[in-house]
């Protein structure tokens, strides 16, 4: 069982998508296609869902190219009464790539972590592939897409009909491979032997904490107060996330070993999930990293 997984990281997400579009290219079919089951966080469920209905990575590409900085225009400089961004452009990109389609209406399994804070638990969205815990398949897939790019302070919770409010669901699988993991066993009852992970990563960042001039930390170190724009530094998040999905990809390789595949690159410095103006950078950087490791990628997916 072949299984794609792809990590949560706000714009970050570009350079996710140049790996897959290059793959695509490369192999001349829907990335789709290569792979049984797909998860996606954040991010990564928006190009996780394009996946599974197999739409062409440069459609996914220009989406985020166009509608990048509309969706990270501040409402707020630091997201004390409201949130820093409003999700309208976001709702907006989400319909627009997504339409009516609806949970139900997706055969391949796909997977998208939530998080539902009216009731305080991790959520998974899935498509209709028949799991007992697929409760409401009539959510639209934009709804269910949105649910997990929601983060906290940045953007406001998506209401889900009127269950539950729901956010970003990198706050316990930024990187999805392990809910892979655990549904590909107990789900579709696979041996670790004949499960085979890829996942792909936003980026690793350079989070630098380190300020010897500070004895009492407040919100200024954790949340970088930045003069003159004005701008409030989500590094506190960022690291929970890259914490998350680098644990996450540690435990995978020692339970996989050669049947798990991370395909990430060091950034050498801080980027930011909301600093669109390195979308080139990303973009240039995904489509080296597949040149670089091209032989290793097919050669997994086909084993």
């Amino acid at each position: 069982m072949k299984l794609l997984c792809i990590d949560g990281g706000g714009i970050r997400g570009i350079f996710a998508i140049a790996i897959l579009q290059a793959l695509e290219e490369d192999v001349g079919h829907p990335v789709g296609e290569l792979f049984d089951v797909v998860a996606g966080t954040s991010t990564g469920a928006i190009i996780a869902a394009s996946v599974s209905l197999n739409k062409n990575m440069k459609e996914i590409y220009e989406n985020y190219r166009h509608y990048g900085e509309k969706i990270f225009t501040r409402q707020a400089k630091v997201g004390l009464f409201k949130s820093v961004y409003s999700d309208r452009s976001l709702r907006h990109l989400l319909k627009k790539a997504f339409g009516e389609v609806k949970l139900e209406e997706i055969a391949k399994p796909l997977l998208i972590p939530a998080v539902d804070i009216t009731h305080g638990k991790p959520f998974i969205h899935r498509s209709n592939y028949g799991h007992p815990d697929s409760s409401d398949l009539s959510i639209k897939l934009w709804d269910a897409v949105l649910s997990s790019c929601s983060a906290p302070v940045y953007f406001p919770p998506n209401k889900i009909g009127d269950q539950y409010l729901s956010i970003d669901g990198g706050l316990w699988a930024n990187n999805p491979s392990l809910v892979c993991l655990t549904e590909a066993i107990h789900f579709f009852q696979k041996g670790m032997e004949e499960i085979n992970i890829l996942s792909i990563g936003t980026g690793l960042q350079n989070i630098d904490f380190t300020n010897d001039k500070e004895k009492y930390w407040g919100i200024n170190q954790w949340l970088p107060f930045h003069f003159p724009s004005m701008k409030v530094t989500p590094k506190l998040l960022d690291l929970a996330l890259h914490l998350s999905s680098e644990s996450v990809s540690y435990h995978c390789q020692l339970l996989l070993k050669e049947h798990y595949l991370r395909i990430n690159e060091e950034l050498g410095e801080e980027v930011p999930f909301d600093e669109v103006k390195y979308m080139d950078v990303l973009s240039e950087l995904g489509r080296n990293l597949f040149k670089k490791q091209k032989d290793e990628i097919i050669s997994f997916i086909r084993k």
